[in-house]
């Protein structure tokens, strides 16, 4: 389930991007079959790097001359084991409202970038997000769990005071909002609600699947209640 756009991040061959909070794997495999390049895909979490990598031993790269890449990493978003100026493209999604100090993984994010380099950052849309709170505690007071709810001109001004330039917004994954509210409502760990169970399948089989009606839901309901925004900047200068 792919969140970021990577024509609009602009990810091109022989460029060297950056997963930042990686999770299982799905931009991270995306990126490296999108393009001839070298991705990076680092997570806090062990066990889901390790995922990342069964998604590449079950589907081998069969092409004996290829020249992709990809490196998995373990790491911490507040201080990247990067090197100044290591990335073309960075995709953060998903991620900074997980992080209480989520201002010092942008900083990391501007020091590991390049010049001129693109970021793209998801983040869980603001009234989605806040139906769920309300719902439930359980959805977010957890070790782990989200800390925050964002708002989207809030978050594009400290991405923009570390030195970027905004250049497009866009919502995403409006039919998954309806979900997360139906979880939320009968209880987040209910594992018998056949209303939740039901609506699961159904997102399985449109993700499987990617019939026409379903697509043309989704864009119909990505702008109305897509349950993450995504934004992308260009970095220009270093913050003073």
């Amino acid at each position: 389930m792919r969140t970021v756009d990577l024509n609009t991040l602009g990810l091109k061959d022989g460029q060297r991007v950056l997963d930042l909070g990686c999770g299982e794997g799905r931009h991270v495999h995306a990126m490296y079959h999108h393009a001839v390049c070298h991705v990076v895909g680092l997570d806090l979490a062990f066990e889901d790097v390790k995922k990342t990598r069964d998604g590449f031993t079950a589907c081998p790269d069969m092409d004996p001359e290829t020249k992709r890449a990809y490196s998995l990493s373990v790491g911490n978003a507040l201080s990247l084991p990067f090197t100044d100026g290591t990335f073309d493209k960075i995709i953060c999604s998903e991620v900074l409202e997980h992080i209480p100090n989520y201002r010092q993984a942008l900083k990391e994010i501007t020091r590991v970038l390049k010049p001129g380099g693109t970021l793209a950052v998801s983040v869980p849309r603001y009234w989605p997000e806040w139906v769920c709170w309300a719902l439930s505690e359980d959805y977010h007071n957890e070790p782990g769990g989200h800390v925050r709810i964002f708002r989207t001109g809030r978050l594009k001004q400290d991405v923009v005071q570390n030195g970027f330039a905004f250049y497009h917004r866009h919502w995403a994954h409006g039919l998954h909002s309806p979900y997360w509210w139906l979880r939320c409502a009968v209880g987040v760990k209910n594992t018998t609600s056949k209303l939740v169970s039901a609506y699961h399948r159904f997102l399985v089989w449109d993700l499987m699947k990617q019939p026409w009606l379903t697509r043309t839901l989704e864009a119909i309901a990505a702008p109305l209640m897509g349950k993450s925004v995504v934004l992308y900047f260009t970095k220009e200068n270093l913050p003073a």
